[in-house]
């Protein structure tokens, strides 16, 4: 089992700092006016982000959802048309388009990109997100509605017409005419006993915000069961940033000037509306730090600093490179098989990592062969001095 590198693509801004902070300013605040330290996530930069990505070897990047972030669907489109390898995990709402749709525009992604989508499911923990989209069921309704919504993707790729009756979903002789191929893998995360089952029905992977070892291990366990009495086997991956350098002083130095540009308001006002999620997954996160600046290393080189002020994955591997990947191999002999990372700047990190880490990761053996080698090219050209 060999490990799988993906990057993110922060389509809501990049910057210096830790940019998720602005979600939770006042509404009434000037959002077109530049941020200093802030990038618009425009396409010329993103598509500096996804060929960076392409180029170190990484084998796809998220996209996130939300009030905050340019269309997953509509960017990664365009970004394919910038690069020749690179997938795209495409996050997506499945309360807010109709399955049968969805499964249409996967195929048609599908062809678009000869085969580069991969699909990340986000059934959505916060219910005020949620009402901005028109969807007004609860938490363990949405996971329901979910596990219906795939019953009903998966139906229609199957290219003969299908018909589902449920609670949220009556489709009547469903169809995707032209199948995707591949199918793309379906990437599911969810903490709470109703997200459960829906991954173990439906996930290729299941994917886990970075919590310590420990605990990971838990969720591992606790899917591969849930997995085992539906037949089926189900792949696990985790969400991480990460801040390696070449030394272990140069890595905390950076984590600790991302700590030092948040205020006690600015802390205060993140934590207060991440508080309010219902997302058990993002109460996990929440419970790591408690909302403290004090004892951020919860787990060696793992620091929970990202969730004071940000939603979702709030932890980030800090260390010297190889003491990075000595963490990505921890989590990968407890069954993990995909990493899913991100810093800020996006850019700038991906070079950090994909020079740093990656080459220590293909020396020990732990990536695939073809991805070990793709940073290969012309030869290195050294001045002689004339």
């Amino acid at each position: 089992m060999t490990v799988h590198l993906h990057w993110f693509l922060p389509t809501g801004g990049d910057g210096r700092t830790l940019v998720d902070r602005h979600a939770y300013a006042s509404n009434d605040i000037d959002r077109a006016r530049p941020v200093s330290g802030v990038r618009a996530p425009d396409i010329e930069y993103l598509a500096q982000i996804a060929k960076a990505a392409e180029q170190l070897g990484f084998e796809a990047v998220l996209t996130p959802t939300g009030t905050w972030c340019e269309d997953a669907w509509l960017t990664t489109v365009a970004l394919a048309q910038h690069t020749e390898r690179l997938k795209f995990l495409v996050a997506f709402r499945p309360g807010v388009i109709s399955p049968t749709l969805a499964a249409q525009m996967a195929a048609t992604y599908q062809r678009i990109t000869r085969g580069r989508l991969l699909l990340n499911v986000v059934t959505g923990g916060d219910s005020a997100e949620q009402r901005r989209f028109g969807d007004h069921l609860g938490h363990d309704q949405r996971y329901a509605r979910t596990d219906e919504f795939l019953s009903v993707v998966r139906g229609v790729w199957s290219g003969q017409p299908y018909d589902f009756e449920g609670a949220h979903y009556q489709v009547e002789g469903g169809l995707t005419a032209l199948p995707p191929d591949p199918l793309p893998e379906i990437f599911f995360g969810g903490s709470s006993a109703a997200a459960g089952p829906v991954a173990a029905r439906h996930a290729d992977v299941y994917l886990t915000w970075g919590e310590p070892p420990a605990q990971v291990k838990e969720k591992i366990d606790w899917i591969r069961s849930l997995a085992d009495r539906e037949g089926r086997t189900v792949r696990f991956g985790v969400r991480l940033h990460t801040i390696s350098r070449d030394s272990s002083a140069e890595a905390w130095s950076t984590a600790n000037r991302l700590l030092d540009d948040l205020d006690a308001d600015t802390i205060a006002a993140a934590q207060s509306a991440l508080g309010r999620s219902e997302s058990v997954g993002q109460q996990r996160m929440l419970a790591l730090h408690g909302g403290s600046r004090d004892r951020l290393e919860i787990s060696p080189n793992l620091w929970a600093g990202v969730g004071l002020v940000r939603g979702g994955a709030g932890t980030a591997l800090v260390g010297s490179h190889a003491e990075v990947a000595d963490r990505i191999e921890e989590y990968h002999a407890l069954g993990v098989e995909h990493f899913v990372l991100s810093g800020y700047p996006h850019l700038e990190e991906a070079y950090w990592f994909g020079e740093g880490v990656i080459p220590d990761l293909a020396a020990r053996g732990l990536l695939p062969r073809a991805a070990a080698a793709v940073r290969g090219g012309a030869p290195l050209l050294v001045a002689s001095g004339r």
